[in-house]
C-alpha cells in the first residue's frame, strides 16, 4: 500500500493552502456565522479552480484524480474552517452517484457537479447517533413510475440552497439511494453548534421519485454495497477535515503558550503545559496517519478497507475531544470568548465528530473485525 505522496500531491496541498489563506480568512468564516450569508464568491472561485472536478472520471467531465487528492482538499479545508458546500458535494454527493449510478446517471450529475453548476449533499442517518444501515428507518416504497420516499433525515451538511440530495432508505432487502430536489427534500436548517456551516433535517411525507433519480437498483445488492463504498468516503474526508480543524487550533495554542508570560517567563516551558502540548501534537498525527492510511486502503481498495475507515473516524473523535478541551484551557479566560477566534474551531472539530458515527460506534466497527467482543 503506497503511503507517501507524490509531488504533484504536494503541490496541489501547497497550491490549496496558499489559495484558502487568501480567499478564506477567519474574517469571512465570522461573517457567514453573523450573517448567515453563503459565500458565493468563495464556492465560485473554488469552481473556477476545477475543484469540485478533481476526483471525477474523466468520460463524466472531471480530472480523473483520486481520492487522495479529495483527501488533501478535505484537511485544507478543515485547516481554514471553510464555509460552503465544496466538501459535501464532492465526498458525499459525487461518490454516491458513481458507486451506485447507471453510467446514464453518472454522466447526467457528475458533468453538472464537475462544471460547478450543482451542489449536492447526502442524507443517511435516520437517529442522532445512528450512522449504520440497522438505524435506516426511512422506506422507498415502489410506485408507478418511481419510488415512494417517506421518513425524516437527519445531520445533513447543507442548506436550503443545495441543489441535490441522496436520500439513503431501505428498499426491499437492502438500502436505495435516490436524488432528490432539494425543495422537494424539505431541506429545514438547524440552530446547530457550528453557523460557519449548517445542518439540515429532511423530511419526506410520501415524496414521489422518478426511477431516472433512484440511483442503480434500490434494494440490491449491489446499490447496498455502493452505498456503503461512499458513505466510507464520506467518513474518511469528515475524519480529515477534523484533522486539519484540530492542527489549526493546535498551531494557535502552541505561538500563544510561546508568547504568554507569568512570572517573567513564557508559560510554554511549564511542565504542565508541556505535557498538553505533547498530547495534542501525539493526538494529531496518531489521527492524521489512521486517516491517510483509511484513504489508501479506501483508494485500493484493500479487504481492510472498512476497518481502516473506522479507525481513522474514532481516532479523528478522539482527537478532537482532547484538543477542544486542552487548547480552551491553555488559552485561559480569552479562550471563552466570543472575539476570540479558538471557539470557530472548536465548534467545527465537535460537529464533525458527530456526523458519520463517532469513535464509541466506530470502535466497536473495530472491536468486531478483530473479533473481540463488546459489551
Amino acid at each position: 500500500m503506497e503511503l507517501e505522496f507524490t509531488g504533484e500531491q504536494d503541490e496541489l496541498r501547497a497550491s490549496v493552502r496558499s489559495f484558502l489563506d487568501k480567499e478564506c480568512p477567519l474574517e469571512l468564516v465570522r461573517s457567514v456565522v453573523e450573517t448567515g450569508e453563503a459565500p458565493r464568491k468563495l464556492w465560485a472561485s473554488m469552481v473556477a479552480l476545477d475543484w469540485p472536478a478533481l476526483a471525477l472520471p474523466e468520460e463524466n467531465d472531471g480530472l480523473g484524480l483520486s481520492f487522495v487528492e479529495t483527501a488533501v482538499v478535505a484537511e485544507e479545508l478543515g485547516r481554514v474552517i471553510a464555509p460552503g458546500p465544496l466538501l459535501p458535494t464532492v465526498s458525499q454527493f459525487a461518490p454516491m452517484v458513481r458507486e451506485v449510478g447507471t453510467p446514464e446517471q453518472r454522466q447526467r450529475f457528475l458533468s453538472l457537479v464537475a462544471s460547478g453548476a450543482i451542489t449536492g449533499t447526502a442524507a443517511v442517518a435516520d437517529h442522532p447517533r445512528g450512522w449504520t444501515f440497522d438505524s435506516v428507518t426511512m422506506t422507498a416504497e415502489r410506485a408507478e413510475g418511481g419510488w415512494v420516499l417517506t421518513g425524516t433525515k437527519l445531520g445533513i451538511l447543507g442548506d436550503p440552497s443545495t441543489d441535490e440530495v441522496v436520500i439513503v432508505a431501505r428498499a426491499r432487502a437492502g438500502v436505495g439511494a435516490f436524488v432528490v430536489p432539494a425543495g422537494e427534500a424539505g431541506l429545514v436548517t438547524l440552530r446547530s453548534l457550528d453557523a460557519s456551516r449548517p445542518l439540515c433535517t429532511a423530511t419526506l411525507d410520501r415524496v414521489l421519485v422518478a426511477d431516472d433519480r433512484a440511483l442503480g437498483e434500490p434494494g440490491s445488492a449491489a446499490s447496498t454495497l455502493g452505498v456503503t463504498r461512499a458513505l466510507q468516503e464520506a467518513t474518511v474526508a469528515i475524519a480529515l477535515e477534523t484533522v486539519g480543524t484540530c492542527d489549526a487550533l493546535f498551531q494557535m495554542v502552541l505561538s500563544y503558550v510561546k508568547d504568554r508570560k507569568q512570572f517573567g517567563v513564557a508559560i510554554g516551558s511549564f511542565q504542565a503545559v508541556k505535557h498538553k502540548m505533547t498530547n495534542m501534537y501525539l493526538a494529531i498525527e496518531r489521527a492524521r496517519s489512521l486517516c491517510y492510511y483509511a484513504v489508501a486502503a479506501t483508494d485500493e481498495d484493500t479487504p481492510a478497507r472498512a476497518t481502516a475507515v473506522s479507525m481513522a473516524k474514532a481516532a479523528s473523535d478522539d482527537c478532537q475531544r482532547l484538543v477542544c478541551r486542552d487548547s480552551i484551557q491553555s488559552f485561559g479566560g480569552i479562550g471563552y470568548t466570543w472575539e476570540h477566534d479558538a471557539h470557530l474551531f472548536v465548534k467545527r472539530a465537535e460537529t464533525n465528530g458527530a456526523l458519520f458515527g463517532g469513535s464509541a460506534e466506530h470502535s466497536v466497527a473495530v472491536a468486531a473485525a478483530l473479533g473481540v467482543a463488546s459489551l
